[in-house]
């Protein structure tokens, strides 16, 4: 009979699991830094930054770039690109971090929150033309956890309705839709390079659109107006009138940090999925078990997070998410939850009046969270795969005696 490590048998993992990690430093870049701080030009387009916006919107099929300082501002400035305003609608997931929801506030438009679809977490376009009404103006759909978001879909249910789409791909750098890059397919894209992502800076943001009236207004609202590429001194066009800009630039340093892990972008992504296809193929052989479903049309899947799922019914009666989670840092796999832990309008941060937003729909979303919800770091999937028997096995030691 199976004895769990949580009641005095013998651990799974023996020693703690070392992890590869997601983020890595590189010798040529620690150089290319040294050069910037002695060159003095830090700011203002320099080389680096251009670089950058040319290389990594190239790398996701998108026809440009625009470096900001972070993936917040960049959905606040595609809004107001988009001509999103006050008396405005937009249509955000259940399930998301509250930036998402929290952009279109900073425009004077209200958010709309939908739910999630059971198997990738990400919009459900079915909630999404639901809860659409004569105010709303655009959508943002989320590719959670590196998962994609049905685009096709929710393209057509867009220009169905005369809607415009901004992609949060704050998770999912080196992410392809149907042989597209992500942050390709809407009108425009938004990325995040903060501390925790596949790509960082430790802050950092980035549109991509292949519109290039698009790409003039997000160079204008990043740059205090003045045109894309502008240089301090020099003379430039003014901004559209009513287009309110910002200083939102990034910097030299930022840029050549991303630069360097850009070049191992594919490299590194490459290894996640094989890894997370592994370990997902040892998963099938586990009763109460699955995981969050690649996009429909996912060609590559860039794994910010893998995700587990506690089945519906998977448990015998008397335990819980919880149980299995203690159950499995006792075998030696810590660190295994949920991220987040709320719903968007749930989340302690979420400080939004309920007269400023509206909640559609989100019962699949918390019914994931609050049931079902086993998160792995993506570091699980940056090495070799002993790691990732060991976790199978313990997970099956501990489906053997909990599950139903």
């Amino acid at each position: 009979m199976v004895k769990l490590a949580i009641d005095g048998g013998r651990k799974t993992f023996q020693e703690p699991p070392v992890l590869n990690p997601v983020l890595r430093t590189y010798p040529e870049t620690a150089a290319l830094l040294n050069e910037i701080y002695f060159s003095k030009n830090w700011s203002f387009y320099g080389k680096y930054e251009n670089e950058l916006a040319v290389k990594f919107a190239a790398y996701q099929t998108a026809g440009y770039g625009i470096f900001m300082v972070n993936g917040t501002v960049t959905l606040e400035c595609a809004l107001q690109a988009l001509g999103v305003g006050r008396g405005d609608e937009v249509i955000v997931p259940a399930y998301t971090w509250i930036a998402t929801g929290m952009a279109p506030l900073y425009v004077g438009a209200a958010p709309v929150i939908v739910d999630v679809e059971p198997d990738t977490l990400c919009m459900d376009p079915g909630a999404l033309e639901a809860a659409i009404t004569s105010r709303t103006k655009a959508v943002i759909p989320v590719h959670l956890f590196g998962s994609m978001a049905d685009m096709e879909k929710i393209m057509a249910i867009a220009r169905k309705h005369d809607l415009k789409v901004i992609e949060d791909c704050a998770h999912s750098h080196g992410g392809f839709w149907d042989g597209k890059g992500t942050g390709s397919v809407g009108d425009i894209g938004s990325f995040s390079f903060q501390q925790s992502k596949l790509m960082t800076a430790g802050e950092g943001g980035f549109c991509t659109t292949n519109d290039p009236e698009l790409f003039d207004r997000l160079g204008r609202l990043k740059h205090i107006g003045y045109q894309q590429g502008s240089k301090q001194g020099k003379s430039a066009s003014p901004p559209t009138e009513g287009l309110l800009c910002h200083n939102y630039r990034a910097t030299e340093f930022q840029a050549a940090i991303l630069l360097g892990q850009l070049e191992h972008l594919g490299e590194d992504t490459a290894l996640r999925e094989k890894n997370a296809l592994y370990f997902q193929s040892l998963l099938e052989k586990i009763p109460g078990l699955t995981c969050q479903k690649r996009g429909r049309l996912a060609t590559v899947q860039s794994y910010y997070f893998f995700v587990l799922m506690l089945e519906k019914g998977a448990l015998k009666a008397g335990k819980t998410r919880l149980d299995v989670m203690n159950a499995l840092a006792a075998e030696g796999a810590a660190g295994i939850g949920p991220i987040w832990g709320k719903a968007i309008f749930e989340h302690p941060l979420w400080n939004v009046p309920k007269n400023q937003y509206r909640l559609e729909s989100s019962q699949v979303a918390q019914n994931f969270i609050e049931h079902q919800e086993l998160v792995l770091g993506a570091s699980w999937l940056m090495g070799d795969t002993e790691n990732l028997d060991l976790l199978a096995e313990a997970l099956t030691k501990v489906m053997a005696v909990y599950g139903a």
